[in-house]
């Protein structure tokens, strides 16, 4: 007896399976043909299994969105950590404000200190010259003076030498908020650094996701169109609009009647699918699944279109979701490459 347990790993497996086991499909498609009952029995069961496909497609979405939103409140939080360091850059300006009007004003501090310097000097020149026309009077007194002058003179340079401890102080202080300055740009270059790679992760995943769901849908449409839920032609034109966009080249579609009986041994319509990419003359076929026989027939369309259109056909291209491991067998015969999905004929790019 069945469980539920085993019943919902089932459902959840099978597709998965389907889609990448091909002896497995092909022991399902036979399997299911040996033991249906009843057509309305197999649609009934069908309709469910699509029905559950659908809803598992309907979490899959909604997990996308829960994504979504996670990605929204990280790119929230980076802009508030960006309004911070604006916030901090802009403390510093002012604080540079700050610190440039303060040497302005020691500049003009020194500029007093040194005029009043230079009229000291001045006075000091006139009473040389008073002292020089008294010279031969008062050399006792001169004496007295240059004494006092000498000692004014060590106070002086003192003072210099405070000055220039001041500048000394004042130049550390320089170096250390450059240091500073340098520390916060490496930062900067981390933290871009940092933003370039998770954009990167971000536009990676983002690709991967849209490569997961073309393929999911192609996969279903084939599906559909095996059993008859949506037909054929629905199918074909699905997988000629992604292969469009994918690699932006145009996909002809010709309807020509055989009258030769080349391709179905008698005469009849015959549609072919053709691309022309850099010079190159590439014959496609477009189906929901691919028999022995289908291989075989695509196969006189090509042999067709050469003889009747006088042009060799560089590439032979089959795009569909399942494949018979014999019709594998003969499209290696006859050079023909087959893809699973059309995002894995990425060389249509070069």
């Amino acid at each position: 007896m069945i469980t539920e347990e085993m019943k919902t790993q089932l459902k959840r497996e099978i597709p998965e399976l389907l889609r990448q086991d091909e002896q497995f499909r092909a022991w399902l498609e036979e399997l299911i043909r040996q033991t249906a009952v009843s057509r309305e029995h197999f649609d009934a069961c069908f309709e469910k299994l699509l029905r559950e496909l659908a809803e598992e497609r309907a979490e899959r979405r909604r997990e996308t969105d829960e994504q979504n939103r996670k990605w929204d409140e990280q790119n929230r939080k980076w802009e508030e950590q960006n309004r911070k360091w604006d916030e901090q850059n802009r403390k510093w300006e002012e604080q540079n404000r700050e610190q440039n009007r303060k040497w302005d004003e020691q500049n003009r501090k020194w500029e007093e200190q040194n005029r009043e310097q230079n009229c000291k000097w001045d006075e000091q020149n006139r009473k040389w010259e008073e002292q020089n026309r008294e010279q031969n009077r008062k050399w006792d007194e001169q004496n007295r003076r240059w004494e006092e002058q000498r000692r004014q003179w060590g106070e002086q340079n003192r003072k210099w030498e405070e000055q220039n401890r001041r500048l000394d102080e004042q130049n550390r202080r320089w170096e250390e908020q450059n240091r500073r300055w340098e520390e916060q740009n490496r930062r900067w270059e981390e933290q871009n650094r940092r933003w370039e790679e998770q954009n990167l992760t971000n536009q990676k995943l983002l690709e991967e996701i849209a490569l997961s769901r073309s393929r999911y849908e192609q996969g279903i449409g084939a599906l559909g169109a095996r059993w008859g839920v949506a037909s054929e032609q629905s199918f074909r034109e699905a997988l000629k609009g992604i292969l469009e966009n994918s690699f932006n080249v145009k996909i002809l579609h010709i309807n020509e009647f055989d009258d030769e009986g080349l391709v179905f041994g008698r005469p009849d319509q015959v549609e072919i699918d053709l691309i022309i990419k850099n010079g190159l003359l590439i014959l496609c076929e477009l189906k929901s699944s691919m028999s022995k026989s289908d291989m075989y027939t695509f196969q006189r369309k090509v042999e067709y279109y050469e003889k009747r259109h006088q042009r060799t056909v560089q590439r032979k291209l089959v795009i569909s979701p399942m494949v018979h491991p014999s019709a594998r067998q003969i499209a290696e015969h006859f050079g023909i490459e087959v893809f699973s999905y059309v995002e894995d004929a990425t060389d249509l790019t070069d």
